[in-house]
């Protein structure tokens, strides 16, 4: 039997990299998925390549995770077509690599926005929805990142502490109420994903720029989509039906150090 049989996921930022590995991995164990992002036509995609592996099991929607009535309606309607929900990823969530001095305010709302604002606006407004379909569980792709600062990365530094103690709250909270919905946050480190592909200059291929990542990292490589994927995965099964408030180090051994 698969490990997610019978549970309704929600995934955002879900066209391609973390988001798509995961919504390929929940279906192939038996969920169905509900693929979002502002990428419509990549989620109609990847919804099309779950269907023709398990049929029945992928539907698409666009999602705009900074507006608050997007949200509320995709949410409805991804309740309606799967008959429920029970497992949310937050996974959306932007970049913004300079230091504090170096960003404009216009960059920093954004990057909050995008990586904390739309975490905000998924429990809230999921929660509701998942009650009665219990159990369930909110996953939130954090990042190292939001553990451990850097000199050059002041609004995504803030931003992925922010969803790291936000699900700790949101866990808490649940828990209060007796919802049986669990909350955690995972963090991953580089991950060999299409955003990589913005960090690619003319001094250094893709190859090279795995290279150099790589050394940063005790294990001495990057990963890749499917390592976030399976801790998403034991978090949205009832594997884990007994952690919640906890975060999951996929980072190679960097927060070891």
């Amino acid at each position: 039997m698969g490990r997610v049989d019978g549970k309704m996921a929600f995934i955002t930022g879900a066209a391609q990299g973390l988001g798509r590995a995961t919504a390929l991995m929940l279906a192939r164990e038996g969920a169905k998925v509900t693929v979002t992002d502002i990428n419509v036509a990549g989620a109609e995609e990847v919804a099309a390549e779950i269907n023709a592996l398990y049929d029945g099991r992928g539907f698409f929607a666009a999602l705009d995770v900074t507006s608050e009535e997007q949200w509320q309606t995709t949410l409805e309607q991804a309740h309606e077509r799967m008959g429920g929900l029970n497992v949310l990823v937050n996974n959306a969530g932007i970049g913004g690599g300079k230091s504090v001095e170096d960003t404009d305010f216009a960059t920093w709302k954004k990057v909050q926005a995008v990586d904390v604002d739309s975490v905000f606006l998924g429990c809230k407004y999921a929660i509701p929805l998942m009650r009665a379909h219990a159990p369930g569980s909110i996953i939130n792709i954090s990042s190292i990142a939001g553990l451990i600062a850097g000199h050059n990365m002041a609004a995504y530094n803030a931003a992925k502490a922010a969803v790291w103690l936000l699900s700790k709250s949101v866990a808490l909270h649940c828990a209060k109420r007796r919802y049986d919905i669990r909350s955690n946050s995972v963090h991953p480190t580089f991950i060999d994903t299409p955003i990589l592909d913005g960090m690619v200059s003319n001094a250094l291929t893709r190859d090279e720029l795995k290279e150099k990542l790589g050394r940063q990292v005790p294990l001495g490589r990057v990963g890749e989509a499917d390592d976030i994927a399976y801790a998403v995965l034991y978090l949205a099964s009832d594997e884990s039906k007994y952690v919640t408030g906890s975060e999951i180090k996929v980072d190679g051994g960097i927060s070891a150090m």
